[in-house]
């Protein structure tokens, strides 16, 4: 089971984190500001993968992201790879060749993307086709929700 994902810049800003165990903010910090350290100080030749503390880590680095995941020891290190890459293969289909900027300004949609993909650590669905309609669903909603032209049918445009 995943216990965490990551996302964070070649500068170790931290853009988007997913906890699938409990854990103190304080202990998240900690864990967060060692792992980001950790992975930067590699080089980039060397092993997606790392034991740290009673954990495995699996990275990747797409453009200037990396996306890290923490997984148990007994946890595939090549399946936790094929979901990072699952999950970018979807925020690239929905924004069009994702970018850090993309998950800046709309990390309310990277994090639905992920919770469509991911449950409790675990994978839920693995249809690419899938999770887009789920998506473009959710995206239908908040559209017929957020009120269009309020200011201007009441005089105030």
């Amino acid at each position: 089971m995943m216990q965490f994902m990551l996302l964070f810049s070649r500068q170790g800003k931290l853009r988007l984190q997913k906890w699938y165990v409990a854990h103190p903010d304080k202990l998240k910090k900690k864990i967060t500001r060692e792992l980001i350290t950790t992975i930067l100080a590699r080089k980039p030749k060397m092993c997606s993968f790392l034991e740290w503390r009673d954990l495995k880590i699996v990275y990747k680095r797409y453009a200037s992201l990396y996306f890290c995941c923490a997984i148990e020891q007994d946890d595939n290190e090549l399946l936790t790879l094929e979901v990072i890459h699952r999950y970018v293969e979807l925020l690239d289909k929905y924004f069009g060749s994702v970018c850090e900027l993309d998950i800046i300004f709309n990390f309310e949609k990277a994090y639905f993307i992920l919770d469509e993909l991911m449950l409790g650590g675990e994978i839920q669905e693995t249809s690419k086709k899938n999770v887009l309609k789920a998506i473009a669903a959710q995206d239908l909603l908040q559209e017929e929700e957020t009120p269009q032209g309020f200011f201007d049918d009441h005089g105030l445009g």
